[in-house]
């Protein structure tokens, strides 16, 4: 299949995320596979206007502030008239409403709706822009397939709009191979850990101050990613008086994080909605619990009472007591931590890529060669 995927970045743009990685693995399999894939997304400072990753042809373009309105034209112009079989928007925050761009097929690729969660992280008016530009999603995708990473999602198109038989759910995978427990790695005192970005909307706080009611005098906290919202955090953690109980380690590697995955007694999640919480099965894979906000997307990536726990969302006190029950059980990060890496093993990143191109290939009325 020639296939064109739009999305606002590429795995190598500064601000890239879940979703970024979720595109490369995926349709960099498929581009090993043979299909043709091409992406448009936008650039960002220093990045050459086109290269190869992956096997993907990526065109980049404009800045993430003017790459909604440029994307349109240029693909007119620059990429139509290779005729794709299917063009794929990666929807994330402004719909590019590409079912209008003329295209033969056009597939739909959601990981989460931000829905009202832009208020927490937005100024109001860019904020409403997003909240109102998802209302109308049934209107402007009628008759257009969908694809969403979990169940969650598919629960939020519906309520959109989106029939129900339109969306197929397609489970973001994990690399069971590189992300693998070590026993012998477990801190020997109890240590919670928070990776992501730091933005509002992930509301890191609760997870800081459910630290700061656990009052465990060993216990630490390491809180790993880069984001706007860390001098907030960092004051708050400041106020709570925590010392160095709390480090906040910015930026890591590949292979700090998975230091850190294997050290943590459990991961620790909060955001009020994801689209599935790939950070989750990442613990998981590595034999760590989780300790999650009971919201949509992360009930999705952990089994509540097996490979860690859902608190309500919110609710400190709850989300205290899960941790406190974690501190005082080493046995027990063992027992969930075993249940974790089975239930991990069960997504994978081919599995994920094979169920796409089936997909994919329905859409299409194309025939998907047998995977080896």
């Amino acid at each position: 299949m020639r296939i064109h995927v739009v999305n606002w970045q590429d795995r190598d743009n500064p601000q890239a995320g879940g979703a970024e990685a979720h595109l490369h693995e995926i349709f960099g399999r498929l581009a090993r596979r043979g299909h043709e894939v091409t992406l448009l997304c936008s650039g960002f400072a220093g990045a050459l206007p086109r290269v190869t990753l992956d096997g993907i042809d990526v065109h980049r373009l404009g800045t993430r502030y003017s790459f909604p309105l440029r994307a349109w034209p240029y693909w007119q112009r620059m990429l139509a008239p290779h005729r794709p079989d299917v063009l794929i928007e990666d929807i994330n925050k402004v719909p590019l409403l590409t079912p209008w761009w003329g295209a033969r097929r056009t597939v739909a690729l959601v990981h989460h709706l931000f829905g009202t969660t832009a208020f927490a992280e937005a100024s109001a008016p860019i904020a409403t822009a997003v909240w109102a530009s998802e209302r109308p999603l049934g209107w402007f995708y009628r008759g257009v397939p969908f694809e969403a990473v979990s169940e969650s999602t598919r629960l939020d198109l519906v309520s959109r709009g989106i029939p129900a038989s339109a969306i197929t759910v397609i489970h973001n995978g994990v690399d069971v191979g590189a992300l693998t427990p070590d026993v012998s790695a477990r801190s020997p005192v109890p240590r919670f850990a928070y990776l992501g970005r730091l933005k509002r909307y992930k509301q890191v706080d609760l997870v800081v101050q459910a630290f700061a009611r656990l009052a465990h005098p060993t216990a630490t906290l390491d809180i790993a990613g880069t984001g706007d919202d860390r001098p907030r955090l960092e004051q708050l953690a400041r106020s709570l008086d925590l010392g160095d109980r709390v480090r906040f380690l910015g930026f890591v590697t590949e292979p700090e994080k998975l230091a850190l995955l294997r050290a943590a007694w459990a991961m620790v999640f909060t955001s009020s909605k994801e689209g599935w919480g790939i950070t989750n099965l990442e613990a998981a894979a590595c034999g760590t619990p989780v300790i999650a906000s009971d919201s949509p997307g992360l009930r999705d990536s952990v089994r509540h009472g097996e490979t860690g726990y859902l608190v309500p969302h919110g609710d400190v006190t709850a989300l205290a007591t899960a941790m406190r029950a974690i501190a005082d059980a080493p046995d027990l990060v063992a027992t969930l931590g075993r249940r974790g890496r089975a239930f991990a093993e069960t997504f994978s990143w081919d599995r994920a890529a094979r169920e796409t191109e089936a997909h994919l290939a329905l859409v299409t009325g194309q025939e998907a060669a047998p995977w080896t």
